[in-house]
């Protein structure tokens, strides 16, 4: 057997590569031994393979050059379920389910193919023509379609303008509220971070209450105020702009940024601003709350005290999320508004729109 150089030096590479598959070397190691002249029997020793192992590659190489090293195709195992299967197996994943289910299940795509097309399948194999398909009808994405609203970005140019450049000596408040914070205690005590291990916590709890929480941000110093609310309502938010009213100096301008929750754009609430001059009240477009400042301060009270606390009773809920308050005022400072309130336009991979708050 004469070796070309080319095929000699890919052959040299497949033994020499760490990567090569345990087979491809063997095969090569036959068909480099084979070309220096040795006979079958000899390479067969040399390698500790069956002579018939050696004449087979050796052959394949002289026959269909280094393409002939591969493996050969094999019809495989014949079908179990013709093409009217799949099909009836593709139209049903998309349908609805019989009533009253709302997803499909593989089992339950299973009996429904068995029932139409007298062909008994397992939900097993079902899976498998699906995945093989890329289609997952026991998956549900969410989505939201926005309400149609012409001045959509008009009203988020006007909140985030408020935020970029406020008037001056003017106060520029985020209202927002968080409702049924639960008051929850571990029926156990939890276990500390170690190397390696993250906290653990007991998942069983106890339940104490819930408790609701009103809070003004103001958006130029990062201070906020604070008040615990029996009722999400008109008459209890106004009563908290009220006092917000007094708290504030007599003669200083006062700019409100809303959200579109019910106490917020209810009859009452949307007559209070008329009763006070100096009050602007500014209403962010539906869908749009993350525009209000205020979510930012609730998503780290969230992160910091909510979600992994454990407390005994509402009451010391209550006194935690002050003190948190007190605390985060000691060393507020404003959030940095980065929106800019225009629609996003494409730009380069490595250099995305930055469309969040930062607080510095």
């Amino acid at each position: 057997m004469v070796l070309e150089a080319e095929a000699r030096e890919r052959l040299v590479r497949t033994v020499a590569s760490a990567k090569s598959e345990v087979r491809a070397v063997l095969r090569a190691r036959i068909v480099l031994a084979a070309a220096d002249g040795p006979a079958n029997g000899a390479i067969a020793r040399e390698l500790d393979v069956g002579v018939n192992t050696v004449r087979k590659w050796r052959g394949r190489f002289a026959a269909l050059g280094p393409d002939g090293l591969r493996d050969a195709e094999r019809s495989g195992r014949p079908r179990a379920y013709g093409p009217e299967v799949r099909v009836a197996i593709v139209a049903t994943a998309p349908s609805m389910p019989p009533h009253p289910e709302s997803t499909w299940s593989h089992r339950a795509i299973a009996q429904r193919v068995a029932g139409r097309c007298f062909a008994p399948i397992s939900a097993s194999q079902v899976g498998r023509i699906l995945a093989d398909l890329d289609l997952k009808p026991h998956k549900v994405r969410s989505w939201l379609t926005r309400r149609d609203t012409p001045d959509f970005w008009q009203r988020a140019a006007k909140v985030c303008a408020l935020y970029l450049d406020p008037p001056k000596g003017a106060v520029v408040l985020s209202i927002d509220e968080k409702t049924a914070i639960a008051a929850r205690s571990r029926r156990h005590p939890g276990h500390p971070a170690r190397p390696g291990e993250p906290v653990r916590q007991e998942f069983e709890y106890r339940r104490h209450g819930t408790a609701s929480l009103v809070a003004a941000l103001d958006t130029c110093s990062g201070e906020v105020l604070t008040e615990v609310i029996a009722r999400n309502d008109a008459v209890t938010f106004t009563a908290f702009l009220d006092r917000l009213d007094q708290a504030i100096a007599p003669g200083k301008e006062i700019h409100v940024v809303l959200d579109n929750g019910s106490s917020h754009t209810a009859r009452h609430t949307k007559a209070w601003p008329a009763a006070h001059p100096r009050r602007h009240v500014l209403w962010t477009p539906p869908h749009a709350s993350w525009l209000n400042q205020g979510e930012l301060f609730y998503s780290a009270l969230t992160r910091r005290i909510v979600r992994h606390g454990d407390f005994a009773s509402r009451d010391d809920l209550i006194d935690k999320l002050e003190a948190y308050v007190i605390r985060h005022n000691e060393t507020a400072k404003p959030y940095r508004w980065t929106y800019e309130g225009t629609p996003l336009k494409a730009r380069p991979i490595n250099n995305p729109p930055r469309t969040s708050a930062e607080q510095h």
